[in-house]
């Protein structure tokens, strides 16, 4: 059972026999309503659970901390921030403004866009419901309400929709709040809030694809230009706040493109970069792998740039080891909890650094310009110790091609001979070495470190199936053997 099952069936015993006050239709249809809201956001499967729960420590006897037990950490939290601290010994119209102004307060703060993503998502099923029932009785539906003022409703939901709608805009859950409340509350909203947030519109059309990932693509827009075109679960402020790390990177001394200005492209956002000439590594090694040595070295003399990049904490960078952690947590811990332990504490020997890691550093997010490397895709900067950073190449170079070669051949463009070929250049050339056994060594714990990767991405889907259980059931081993024996995961 998955968390997603297991939160419906939780939530299910906890809310039955409720019914919602307004139209008397079973509890649960409200928070199964805004999980499916939120899966049209993000599929962040933690947020979408936060979503099945958000009600549970309001309205029935559940515990935050039984979330946080059964569900994690983050799911809890998700909940607690939908979850409003109600006045003890006061009438709940007298706490009700103070209740929402407290409320309100926390969203606006929020650094989690999860959080955000849930708010959208309950207000959005809320207001559905209320502006079906407002069809029907009119005014008089106010009298169904703790808050009987329909201004102080209109306050509320406008106020919630002003936070949201910064990072949030663009979703279709948003410009769907705004046409509810217009509906209720005529000329709350300039109606082009409803719409698109209006940016340069531009054409794909003919573009030659250059290079493909998780957030998107990038296409050649002309001789001039190339353009990163980002997928609908994306919002302005993720394209924003990536531009703005770019610019952050390149004044810190990463060679990196800038790009100046955010385009639409049909319903998703695009960055348009100044790329004269350029084209991504991948492209350049799959028309000629005779030269893969070369762009190898090339390759490795851009990581010594980015990782001799000192940074400080007022300088905002996370902590890469904490994506190992999380790695391990989603993954082998719920495998086998023993070895979970035995891994995290070998995560705890990697030397704190407080140097620069890309985060995504691959050949199709470097392009080369006049033999420059220059990179894109800057928005999983952090700060750690350089084997993060080789375990995520070998894992991109070796481990993704492991099972079948084709994945790599897909996403990179080259064979999967090629990829393996491009990493021992790359290693030799980091490290300034041909000794086998220092090279086998560093290997060896980026091996364990892909391992661990690869359970977590695995387990982040909803069915595992028969070939996808050998490959845990035979990663397991081998981060058990490699756990029992390796020291440190430094080099």
């Amino acid at each position: 059972m998955n968390i997603l099952e297991e939160a419906i069936i939780y939530a299910t015993i906890l809310h039955q026999g409720k019914v919602r006050k307004l139209d008397g239709s079973p509890y649960i249809l409200h928070p199964l309503e805004v999980s499916q809201i939120l899966s049209t956001m993000t599929d962040d499967e933690e947020v979408i659970t936060a979503g099945i729960l958000h009600d549970i420590v309001e309205d029935t006897d559940g515990t935050l901390a039984e979330i946080e037990k059964r569900f994690g950490e983050r799911v809890a939290e998700l909940v607690a921030s939908e979850s409003e601290e109600k006045k003890s010994g006061k009438a709940s119209r007298m706490s009700w403004k103070r209740r929402k102004e407290e409320s309100l307060k926390a969203l606006k703060n929020s650094k989690d866009m999860g959080t955000k993503m849930l708010w959208l998502a309950d207000k959005l099923a809320n207001i559905r419901s209320l502006a079906g029932l407002y069809s029907e009785k009119g005014e008089a539906v106010w009298q169904e309400f703790n808050e009987p003022d329909p201004d102080e409703q209109r306050w509320y939901y406008s106020s919630t929709a002003e936070i949201l709608e910064l990072e949030l805009n663009k979703t279709a859950a948003f410009k769907e709040l705004i046409k509810h409340v217009n509906f209720i509350w005529p000329g709350t909203f300039d109606s082009e809030k409803a719409r698109f947030r209006k940016y340069k519109e531009v054409s794909i059309e003919g573009c030659k694809l250059l290079a493909a990932g998780a957030k998107g693509e990038v296409y050649r827009y002309d001789d001039e230009l190339i353009i990163k075109v980002f997928n609908n679960k994306n919002t302005y402020r993720d394209v924003e706040q990536e531009i703005g790390l770019s610019r952050k990177a390149f004044i810190m001394g990463i060679p990196t493109a800038i790009s100046f200005g955010i385009v639409a492209v049909g319903n998703r956002y695009g960055a348009m970069y100044e790329l004269l000439d350029s084209e991504t590594f991948s492209s350049l090694i799959a028309r000629n792998p005779a030269n893969v040595d070369y762009y190898a070295s090339l390759f490795a003399d851009l990581a010594r740039t980015i990782h001799g990049i000192h940074v400080t904490e007022e300088d905002g960078f996370p902590d890469a080891t904490a994506r190992l952690r999380k790695y391990i947590t989603g993954g082998i811990g719920k495998e086998d909890e023993a070895l979970a332990e035995k891994c995290m504490k070998l995560i705890d020997t990697i030397s704190d650094s407080d140097t620069l890691t890309h985060g995504d550093f691959h050949t199709n997010n470097v392009f080369l310009l006049n033999d420059e490397p220059l990179l894109i895709d800057l928005d999983r900067l952090s700060s750690g110790h350089p084997m993060i950073e080789i375990s995520d190449l070998y894992y991109f170079y070796n481990i993704l091609g492991e099972d079948d070669p084709a994945v790599i051949e897909d996403f990179m463009g080259f064979s999967y001979d090629t990829a393996k070929k491009f990493f021992e250049v790359f290693l030799r050339k980091y490290l300034g070495t041909e000794d086998k056994k220092k090279l086998d060594s560093v290997k060896e714990k980026a091996a364990f470190i892909c391992d661990v990767r690869m359970i977590n991405k695995i387990h982040k889907k909803s069915d595992i199936s028969e070939e996808e259980r050998a490959i845990i059931d035979r990663d397991l081993a081998r981060i058990a053997e490699l756990a029992g024996r390796l020291d440190t995961l430094d080099f």
